[in-house]
């Protein structure tokens, strides 16, 4: 697995979900069987500045070479989808979310084994 392929890839995720959560976020949440009020609007917004923030990172991260700055981003995102995946497993779980919340299980598994990986694996060191 590659650094660039997997910063692009979440890149690219981060930008689908987050652009449609900032623009729509009652839309976005109902896919998933959720109903926002006032308050779930904002912590939804906020949650979509920080996947754009974070797709922002990663698209100018891509071409980083190894090193201790790419480990501690791949690091930052291990631990974020790490996060990400146990709470939506847990809200998947208990039914909070329709049976999409699992395509989004998924997703958070790919990119925390991924990013995993990548911190803790595979340094990116060439070898002589």
């Amino acid at each position: 697995m590659q650094f660039k392929s997997l910063a692009i890839t979440k890149a690219v995720v981060c930008l689908a979900f987050g652009g449609l959560i900032l623009f729509v976020p009652r839309f976005a949440y109902g896919l998933f069987g959720v109903e926002l009020g006032a308050g779930g609007v904002v912590a939804g917004q906020e949650y979509a500045a920080a996947m754009l923030g974070t797709m922002m990172l990663l698209w100018f991260a891509r071409n980083a070479e190894p090193s201790g700055i790419r480990r501690a981003i791949a690091l930052g995102m291990c631990t974020y989808n790490t996060i990400g995946f146990i709470i939506v497993l847990m809200a998947t779980l208990a039914g909070v979310f329709n049976a999409l919340g699992w395509a989004v299980v998924v997703i958070y598994l790919y990119f925390a084994v991924g990013f995993g990986f990548l911190s803790f694996i595979n340094t990116g060191k060439k070898t002589a």
